[in-house]
């Protein structure tokens, strides 16, 4: 009885591998070479954020490791560097190479989770207003019209300096990785709620709809277990274009002085930290964390353009 089970699981879990492998997916990412180099720098990129605690050199967080006599030190290909700072150091004498790797992970940190935010409230708001339709319909578009009318930065430059100003900087600097997240996911989520209720609005039709619909399914599991499945394809092409403008939105904020603090390295604050200094010759404070942040929103929106491309039906020649 074991036997044929674990067989059966196996010939399943086979089954499945073949179809990836014949997969339209899986053919076109395999002849893709600017698809494959950018998902494996982005997953190099994510590794090393995730793994920053093992692989930087020293803990930027860490006062006791940070020596301000080290400041401004340049990277090893330059003249007058330490062999102890690879990538030199900043204006506070932390190791530039250290705080660009946490750095790197407050900013996805950031961006992921502004995606997840934003991608939850308009998938909700995006299936509510496609298939109840009516009054909640023209309601919730009417709020995602006045929400579009502001720029995502202006509405994050408000709310932020409002809860800097009524808290104080010191609380915003304590809770600054969950602020961002929260403002800038509630800034984007009307992209995903006009893309969810179009989807919704050409499938509610179908004939499948309208079985579950007789069957006497409620509502709501119509929406999320029959709907939402085949609406998922532009969802993803969404959130791989947002996780890469929510990170920019981060950085442009950090800049501004209302994002992540210069103790708390991300970034945008890397590259604000060091924009003063440019005039002094320490141009690396600015240049590579700026660098990384262009070669990190660059992958994501060539791998978003990659997935557009692949699940765009009218693309697909069979």
């Amino acid at each position: 009885m074991t036997t044929s089970t674990s067989s059966a699981a196996s010939s399943s879990t086979a089954s499945r591998w073949e179809r990836f492998r014949d997969s339209y997916l899986l053919y076109s990412f395999l002849r893709d070479p600017i698809a494959q180099v950018s998902l494996a720098v982005f997953i190099l990129m994510v590794a090393c954020a995730a793994l920053a605690p093992w692989l930087a050199p020293m803990n930027p967080y860490d006062l006791a490791q940070i020596d301000i006599l080290a400041s401004e030190l340049p990277p090893f290909w330059v003249d007058g560097s330490d062999p102890a700072y690879t990538m030199g150091t900043d204006a506070q004498g932390r190791d530039l190479l250290s705080t660009i790797l946490y750095g790197l992970r407050v900013s996805l940190i950031i961006g992921f989770g502004a995606v997840a935010l934003q991608a939850t409230l308009g998938v909700c708001f995006g299936l509510l207003a496609g298939y109840l339709g009516g009054r909640v319909d023209a309601f919730l578009m009417r709020m995602a019209d006045i929400q579009l009318s502001f720029s995502t930065l202006m509405v994050a430059i408000v709310v932020g300096a409002l809860f800097k100003a009524i808290f104080g900087g010191a609380t915003f600097s304590t809770y600054a990785v969950p602020l961002l997240v929260l403002i800038i996911g509630l800034a984007e989520w009307p992209q995903y709620a006009r893309t969810v209720r179009a989807s919704v609005l050409a499938e509610k039709g179908k004939e499948y709809v309208d079985a579950a619909r007789v069957m006497g399914l409620p509502s709501r599991r119509i929406m999320f277990r029959h709907i939402l499945p085949n609406t998922l394809s532009p969802i993803f092409v969404i959130s791989t274009v947002q996780v890469a403008n929510a990170i920019i939105s981060e950085a442009a904020l950090s800049f501004l002085g209302l994002g992540m603090p210069e103790t708390q390295p991300s970034l945008g604050s890397l590259i604000k930290s060091g924009f003063d200094y440019i005039q002094s010759g320490s141009w690396w404070i600015t240049l590579i964390p700026g660098l990384v942040l262009v070669v990190l929103v660059l992958v994501i929106n060539l791998l978003g353009d990659w997935l557009r491309d692949v699940l765009n039906p009218r693309l697909y020649k069979g």
